[in-house]
């Protein structure tokens, strides 16, 4: 089992998920997240004063799959949030060492 996390811009989750579902990936926790990486912030102007954003606001959406299902997963979102600018995000995919349904007592992938 695998767990992707993906950091994309607010805009494309809609598309992220709707694209997941469409391929029968089920199920992801998603969290408003705040982070910079080579896009270091940006500057705005605010009743004619400049302020840094130094933190830029991101989605962070994890997904628990299979083995056999990772490359689905990655690719539908890499190919989803991609807009070819600085800033569209980052997957990080970790090995899952078990799962277990908590209503149920299920576990590994019978739980996902």
């Amino acid at each position: 089992m695998k767990k992707v996390e993906a950091i994309v811009r607010h805009f494309k989750l809609e598309d992220v998920k709707n694209a997941l579902t469409d391929q029968g990936i089920h199920g992801m926790t998603v969290s408003e997240v705040r982070g910079f990486g080579r896009q270091k912030g940006h500057t705005e102007i605010y009743r004619g004063t400049e302020y840094a954003i130094d933190f830029v606001p991101k989605v962070k959406i994890e997904v628990t799959c299979t083995d056999e299902n990772l490359q689905t997963v990655v690719d539908t979102i890499l190919q989803t949030a991609q807009t070819g600018q600085i800033g569209d995000g980052k997957i990080f995919v970790t090995n899952l060492e078990d799962a277990i349904r908590i209503r149920t007592g299920e576990r590994g992938e019978d739980a996902l």
